[in-house]
């Protein structure tokens, strides 16, 4: 029989309302009054990024505010705004969220990032800020899911280096419509391969004149 007993492992505290800080990116704890704003001119244009959502899109900046203001006060999902380092402005949100500390579980997720920060240095600076901080924690596996059509988040998931565990078919009904969550981790023993690579990704040098990768983030994570 397999020992699957774990031994010098202490349950982690539950996330808390800190500021997470990266050279393009940071992540504030959700302020309606800071962010509320910007989040409104960076996500209300394009209904698309609210398409696999439980909530959105908001027909008025008043509402998407209130919607914000019930997010702040909550501690799961813990939600944060993305700042984008190069203008100071709230351009994404996501949250920590199922946390569950006395198995060392949680997720990221409610990720809405604005077209203007999608593909760029930040938003990955800000999905490696989330992972960073979680793993200091001393979570064993952090989860990503997805409505399992949602072919970017999918693919953002495996750049990333989260590996698919599988569907969860009729997982849930959003919207008035069935759900089938596609379901990825990273876990702790991975960690370790993973955080040098985003590090490197994340570099200056990897990145021209113009702000375009030299090598893409799968080039610098282990087989």
């Amino acid at each position: 029989m397999t020992d699957t007993a774990i031994d010098d492992w202490t349950a982690p505290c539950p996330p808390e309302r800190v500021v997470i800080v990266g050279r393009a990116a940071r992540l504030e704890p959700l302020d309606a009054d800071a962010h509320a704003a910007d989040l409104w001119a960076a996500l209300h244009a394009d209904d698309r990024l609210w398409q696999f959502m439980s909530y959105g899109p908001f027909a008025s900046q008043p509402l998407f505010r209130a919607w914000l203001e019930s997010r702040c006060g909550c501690d799961d999902p813990l939600a944060f705004a993305v700042i984008d380092a190069a203008s100071g402005q709230a351009r994404g949100l996501l949250s920590l969220m199922a946390v569950r500390p006395e198995s060392g579980v949680i997720e990221i997720g409610h990720i809405v990032l604005s077209p203007a920060l999608q593909k760029t240095a930040a938003a990955t600076q800000a999905l490696f800020l989330a992972l960073s901080h979680v793993f200091a924690l001393g979570y064993r596996r952090v989860e990503w899911k997805c409505d399992a059509r949602n072919s970017a988040s999918r693919r953002a998931a495996k750049r990333f280096g989260f590996l698919f565990e599988g569907l969860f078919h009729q997982h849930m009904i959003v919207k008035g419509e069935n759900r089938d969550t596609a379901w990825f981790a990273v876990l702790d023993r991975e960690w370790p391969a993973l955080k040098p690579a985003f590090e490197a990704w994340l570099g200056p040098e990897n990145f021209d004149a113009a702000g375009r990768q030299r090598r893409p983030l799968v080039s610098f994570q282990p087989d």
